[in-house]
């Protein structure tokens, strides 16, 4: 007897299907703006049924929110220098980054503008991502001693918050030194608490 497996095939025309769609999405939101994008313009311009795009994403607002977030992999390696602060500066600046980039805010505005009542695979991504880098052993061992280490939580209202914030609703990016700021902002937030006495 087989057994079937459900879900996304990850290989063939589901791949070939996905890519068509991402790639409709991105030139439509840049083309018309979010709010005049529809399942039916997707489905026209990657060349599929729009039951494909329903079954895969259920919704337009589902596959705006994944398009937005797409590129930043949430598979991709993260910082691992061994130095906690080190690298979640380099992460922190890989979002600002990513979320700079016009095509990228656009896509996230859009995903916020369309986002659902419960956190959309962005949210959900970035903070596994921070539960990531605060939680590695390596990291926690020069840190652990005096509490400065920050939560997940921590990182996201530091860190994430700010930078998804602009992107959204302020037409320039973070520069550097605005996300370098931000880092030290956390990194200052969470120090050792001043001693009583």
């Amino acid at each position: 007897m087989t057994e079937k497996v459900s879900g996304i095939r990850t290989g063939g025309r589901s791949t070939l299907v996905v890519a068509a769609v991402r790639s409709a999405v991105e030139s439509l939101v840049a083309e018309l703006g979010a709010e005049n994008v529809t399942i039916a313009l997707v489905a026209e311009r990657a060349g599929v049924n729009a039951t494909s795009i329903y079954r895969r994403w259920g919704d337009l607002a589902t596959l705006i929110n994944e398009v937005a977030a797409y590129r930043l992999d949430p598979e991709r390696p993260l910082p691992d220098s061994g130095d906690l602060e080190t690298d979640i500066r380099a992460w922190a600046h890989e979002l600002a980054t990513h979320f700079g980039a016009p095509a990228n805010a656009s896509l996230l505005r859009a995903g916020a503008a369309l986002a659902n009542s419960g956190p959309s695979d962005c949210t959900l991504n970035r903070r596994a991502e921070a539960g990531v880098l605060v939680a590695r052993p390596g990291q926690r061992s020069e840190r652990e001693h005096d509490d400065t280490v920050p939560t997940a939580d921590q990182v996201i209202n530091y860190i994430v918050a700010p930078i998804t914030y602009r992107a959204i609703f302020a037409p320039e990016p973070l520069q550097p030194r605005e996300v370098d700021a931000l880092v030290d902002d956390l990194f200052h937030a969470v120090g050792p608490a001043p001693a009583s006495g």
